[in-house]
């Protein structure tokens, strides 16, 4: 049995499969942790969705994903909530005749999981935890998005997007010195001065845990001995990357999926 955990999906499917392939996934015995961000920018994000379901009926609670700002995103666009954005990939998600329960399926995600492997304590979050926020303010917080998620505040919660907790737990990435979020979204050596990664912010929260995120492209894949982050920019042209989380395996694939609209924009940055 393993557990391993795969980085930033954005819709590409193609690329997904083969790494699954590599790494000889058993459905039947072996556990999968997702890291969010399982739609958007990739040209097939109704497929990844619907794999997502479907591997879950398989492998129930064996099998993890917890919310990332695009699949937020997607719901959001799904409720009427937000208009469509220039680098949006989401048509097929939203006109397919399951978006309903696709969405709902992701409604009912949660933004962190905890889980012991292999004598380690994980948290598995999209992008980030607040400094000095202990298992119990996390629990707690995740815990009072997910009720408003699943309910009738879901519209209110997505207008909302800038909650401190919903902030931290799927878009942050650097800090400035007061502890407030900043818009870098570049890589650490190109940070401006006065600002750190989330993860290097004294006190980080739930330091006596790992924690396995992704969000951060330009930061790439980044192991620490507290800290693995996911992200290898796949959709940009990278590599989609899992780790074993029992040895610190690490497998990547080179992107497959190619979507016009996503090398137009990456050209341009």
């Amino acid at each position: 049995m393993a557990t391993w955990a795969i980085g930033d999906v954005h819709g590409c499917f193609r690329t997904l499969q083969a790494l699954l392939g590599q790494m000889k996934l058993d459905v039947r015995r072996d556990r999968l942790w997702m890291v969010g961000d399982l739609v958007n920018r990739g040209p097939r994000s109704l497929k990844v969705l619907r794999w997502a379901r479907a591997i879950e009926d398989e492998m129930g609670d064996r099998f993890q994903v917890v919310l990332g700002n695009h699949d937020l995103h997607l719901v959001a666009r799904h409720l009427g909530v937000a208009a469509a954005r220039p680098r949006d990939t989401l048509k097929k998600a939203l006109k397919a005749k399951d978006a309903p329960e696709l969405v709902d399926w992701l409604r009912r995600r949660p933004f962190v999981h905890f889980e012991r492997v292999a004598g380690r304590d994980y948290v598995l979050v999209h992008a980030g935890l607040r400094p000095g926020w202990s298992p119990e303010d996390v629990l707690e917080a995740a815990g009072r998005l997910e009720r408003r998620l699943r309910g009738s505040e879901v519209k209110r919660l997505l207008r909302r997007r800038n909650r401190k907790s919903l902030a931290a737990f799927t878009r942050m990435r650097m800090l400035d010195g007061k502890g407030r979020p900043a818009d870098y979204s570049g890589p650490l050596t190109d940070a401006p001065s006065g600002l750190k990664p989330w993860f290097r912010v004294v006190p980080r929260g739930c330091p006596e845990h790992t924690i396995v995120c992704g969000h951060w492209a330009a930061l790439g894949l980044l192991l620490e001995e507290d800290l693995i982050a996911l992200d290898s920019g796949c959709v940009w042209g990278g590599r989609l990357t899992a780790v074993r989380l029992d040895d610190a395996r690490v497998l990547q694939e080179k992107v497959i999926d190619r979507n016009p609209e996503t090398n137009r924009a990456l050209r341009s940055l």
